[in-house]
């Protein structure tokens, strides 16, 4: 079966359509894993510029059968070439007889030129060839044909040496395709499938990394006999033998490789058990390392911040968080002007024009309401004000559960290195780019999240680390969520004490992306978790490496995006980024900057940040729609991270000597961090910056902090009686898509929500339009559109609440595209417009847009303003002048409250390539 040459494994349906859009003749056919169905097939089969896909099942004793047109009787076969060799015939019940087999993409040709990412011989022999030829072809074929593909194979493998530093290899597989192959193939014809001239080509090429790994295994050896018992009953000598003098084959080379792995791991626990029985016997007494029990958490100090009043008065404002007050001082004042309790302050206006203007609305008198106007020195000591404001609010809400967290992610690349002592600038987020204020910095946030790669310690040494770094800054013994590994990538969560019974349905999930997909020296590490109802998840990666190799490292985050398995099972078919209230992806990406080297030092130098981040490949990447669909990043107003000289940050060291030559790495924003939240949801980025005083590893680390809305696990005011329950609804009246496909098969929707007891499905479209070539459009009336009966009726708790729709194939049952729906803003008498992307699998697959109304009874309408709401944005200064006189209290001015984040709702598509639907050309 992996011999197939139609047969393309795990490729989206959209790369299957594009590769039969290619070929583009009727009956041109592949067969890919399916999407909706696991241990199943999708065989896609091109008739009339149209792809058909029929689900191919297996049954419960393993035979296959094709699901096709009613009527037609399903035959089932015992392997997948059989019935494929049975379709080729007509009256089967497919469109057409599968006539032309379509052969597995080659392999891009910017995989790792380290061999980091090289594909193994048994991926080159399946991949589909110029020729046409897979494996079974070649066992056929006469010998001249065989020589034609040991010479294809010659000649795609030129075509990567030129990139490649490894060419001392290169000539090893050379040799073996033009002098080996054919005698590995003719085994192969007989029977004999162990590949034994390829294995004794592997074996030469290896001979230098077995040198390499006795010298290393030797001095580790040594070290390691330094500390042993001196009665020891081992015998050294022999074992060093029996290493260094064996065969150097394959086998070999892996024992090797796991000594090497089990001393690095177990040395340092020897040199500590050496070291305490030391002292125990002479009776020695080392100087206390432990550090003293941190103080109680103490009160927040007051903290002043000098401000503008008007036009040129000058004054102080002193936060209180305590007592809950903001006191007003005017310069050469010895008491307070004003003194305004918390439980008076209506509203907090940030200005988007002027970065550092506040505005305070606040009770003074009954029925009577006060503006008043500050500018603050710096748009980073207005964020420390309303940060204080905010922890006010919330430390005398008196609410049981709260509805804002701060949220703090971490990203370290740390060079195979340990750790300085101190990481406090890291974990305070202070250093270069947007930092937080010395007045707020040392405020501790609700969660941490720290991701590390190349990390050389181990998993409870670093974990430890981190508790007792943070106890000693905040005072506060944080509690270990989760950890997950994945060699030397790491992710570690963190929560107050008080936080530990909020938080549940802890899952996580590693994907590997090294050489071939199957080494850990790449890849990510996920964590995803509820925070009473709120979702969050997690994803710290370390992808490709090389300025060369974007592509790559595209697919590495598209292999991540698939196979992470985080969130609710339920949704598990749904698109990684469309499962969380809020996902934060970070890590060492590793996209590089697409500039001359000294023209980038210049750049730096003079802080011209924005010139480098125009040749950024992570934001090219992004602006064309290849990564990170929809994701947010913070303002980049720091220097790039990588590649500095170790032990200090005055200069970069951007040249790589290796063996093979000279290898530049450009300086480069390797180290990021995003996030995509649910559309109408909270969350705010209070930082983005690096340290600059943590110089072990040549990368610097890079910190982020959130403000982030969150659910409590709504209780109903209204206890459940004997009289019926009024019932909210959901109703459509019309949806329409557009999906990028070159089926026409018909679809349905499913619905999803927490709010709903199980998912719900439409029934099929009711118009349909493949007038434009690559894309179908699609409709459903009322009539065929499901009434959802939410399981609360409460308006505070529908206006949390999200719909997640996916776009599925009739015949298939795989979607073509999922999207969510806010409800908070579809809640009324009266049907609002929606309008969304559709993404799948980590691409934009098309767009949705319809009428839809939440109807809430009359008796739930209350609700109640969260915490974060009282805070709003002002995008233009238009409003009466500071200091206005007292006023009747009017109602509270509805700002943009929600975040900057978020995209404006559109009138039309949003996408420009739909508008052709609309008439506009």
């Amino acid at each position: 079966m992996a011999t197939a040459s139609w047969y393309h494994r795990d490729i989206s349906r959209v790369v299957a359509e594009e590769l039969l859009a290619k070929a583009g003749r009727d009956g041109c056919f592949l067969v890919r894993d399916s999407e909706s169905v696991s241990g199943a097939y999708a065989l896609c089969l091109l008739f009339q510029r149209h792809v058909h896909t029929y689900r191919i099942l297996p049954d419960d004793e393993g035979l296959l059968s094709v699901q096709t047109i009613q009527g037609i009787q399903a035959k089932c076969f015992r392997t997948l070439p059989d019935l494929i060799g049975a379709y080729k015939q007509p009256n089967n019940g497919l469109v057409t007889p599968l006539l032309y087999p379509v052969l597995r993409a080659r392999q891009a040709a910017d995989e790792d030129s380290d061999g980091e990412d090289g594909r193994g011989a048994g991926h080159v022999a399946s991949a589909g060839l110029a020729g046409g030829a897979g494996v079974g072809a070649w066992l056929s074929a006469p010998n001249a044909s065989r020589t034609h593909i040991s010479q294809q194979l010659h000649q795609r493998l030129q075509e990567q040496v030129h990139s490649s530093p490894a060419s001392d290899f290169m000539g090893f597989m050379a040799e073996y395709l033009n002098h080996h192959l054919q005698l590995d193939l003719e085994a192969l014809r007989h029977g004999h499938p162990q590949l034994r001239h390829l294995s004794t080509a592997l074996v030469t090429a290896c001979r230098a990394l077995h040198s390499e790994i006795d010298f290393t295994l030797a001095g580790l050896e040594t070290l390691a006999k330094v500390f042993d018992p001196p009665m020891s009953p081992r015998s050294p000598a022999r074992e060093q033998q029996s290493l260094l003098t064996s065969d150097p084959d394959l086998e070999l080379l892996l024992n090797k490789i796991s000594t090497v792995n089990h001393l690095l791991s177990s040395l340092e626990k020897k040199v500590l058990k050496s070291l305490q029985e030391t002292v125990s016997k002479h009776n020695l007494a080392l100087p206390s390392v432990a550090a003293a029990p941190p103080p109680p958490a103490k009160p927040l100090a007051m903290q002043s911040f000098e401000v503008k009043v008007g036009k040129s008065q000058r004054a102080t404002l002193t936060v209180d968080v305590e007592a809950g007050t903001v006191a007003i001082t005017k310069r050469g004042s010895g008491s307070p002007e004003e003194t305004i309790l918390q439980d008076k302050i209506l509203q907090l206006i940030k200005y988007q024009s002027v970065q550092t203007k506040v505005r305070l609305v606040y009770d003074r008198e009954p029925q009577k309401s006060l503006s008043r106007d500050f500018i603050f020195p710096s748009a980073r000591k207005r964020e420390a004000f309303c940060q204080l404001l905010q922890l006010m609010k919330i430390q005398h809400s008196n609410l049981d559960e709260p509805d804002l967290i701060s949220v703090y992610v971490g990203t370290w690349n740390m060079g195979s290195t340990p750790p300085p002592r101190s990481l406090a600038s890291w974990l305070t987020s202070r250093g270069l780019g947007r930092t937080q204020d010395e007045t707020t910095a040392c405020i501790p946030h609700d969660i941490y999240v720290i991701g590390t790669q190349e990390n050389s310690l181990g998993d409870r040494e670093w974990v430890e680390f981190l508790r007792a770094s943070l106890k000693t800054l905040m005072a506060i013994d944080y509690r270990v969520i989760a950890l997950q590994c994945l060699w030397s990538i790491k992710i570690v969560v963190l929560v107050k004490p008080e936080h530990e019974r909020r938080i549940s349905h802890v899952h996580t999930s590693s994907v590997k992306t090294g050489i071939a997909n199957t080494l850990g020296n790449k890849g990510a590490v996920g964590v995803s978790f509820l925070f009473n109802g709120t979702s969050f998840g997690f994803v710290n990666c370390h992808l490709a490496s090389g300025s060369e190799k974007t592509h790559r490292r595209n697919q590495n985050y598209s292999d991540i995006l698939r196979s992470l398995v985080l969130g609710d099972k339920r949704l598990s078919a749904f698109d990684l980024t469309l499962r969380f209230n809020h996902l934060f992806w970070f890590g060492d990406l590793n996209y590089r900057l697409d500039m001359d080297v000294q023209d980038i030092l210049a750049h730096i130098t003079k802080k011209e940040f924005e010139a480098l981040l125009a040749v950024d490949q992570l934001n090219l990447e992004r602006e064309k729609n290849k990564v990170f669909l929809r994701f947010s990043e913070g303002d980049i107003s720091f220097p790039p991270t990588y590649r500095y000289e170790r032990g200090s940050r005055d200069s970069y060291m951007w040249q790589k000597f290796k063996p093979t030559g000279v290898r530049i790495n450009v300086p480069s924003w390797c180290d990021r961090i995003l996030w995509k939240s649910h559309p109408e949801t909270h969350v705010v980025c209070n930082s983005y910056g690096c340290t600059d005083d943590i110089v072990t590893s040549d990368h610097s680390p890079v910190f982020a902090t959130f403000e982030v809305g969150v659910t409590s696990q709504f209780v109903p005011k209204k206890a459940p009686g004997s009289d019926p329950e009024p019932l909210a609804c959901i109703e459509w009246e019309s949806i329409e898509v557009i999906v990028k496909t070159a089926s026409r098969s018909k679809c349905y929707i499913e619905f999803h929500s927490y709010c709903l007891e199980e998912a719900q499905r439409s029934g099929e479209n009711t118009s349909q339009s493949c007038d434009i070539p690559g894309f179908l459009k699609l409709g459903w009336s009322a009539k065929h559109l499901p009434v959802l009966n939410p399981i609360l009726p409460d308006l505070e708790y529908l206006g949390d609440q999200h719909l997640l729709l996916s776009i599925k194939g009739v015949e298939s049952c795989e979607s073509y595209g999922e999207c969510c729906i806010a409800m908070r803003s579809m809640i009324g008498s009266m049907a609002q417009q929606f309008e969304t992307f559709l993404f799948h699998r980590g691409e934009e697959t098309g767009s949705m847009r319809g009428w839809m109304k939440v109807r809430v009874p009359k008796e739930r309408r209350s609700t109640r303003e969260r915490l974060y709401e009282w805070i709003s944005f002002e995008e233009e200064d238009a409003e009466p002048p500071a200091d206005s006189p007292p006023c009747p209290k009017p109602p509270l001015q509805r700002l943009r409250s929600r975040p900057r984040s978020l995209p404006e709702p559109a009138a039309s598509y949003t996408n420009p390539a739909y508008f052709i639907f609309e008439g506009v050309m």
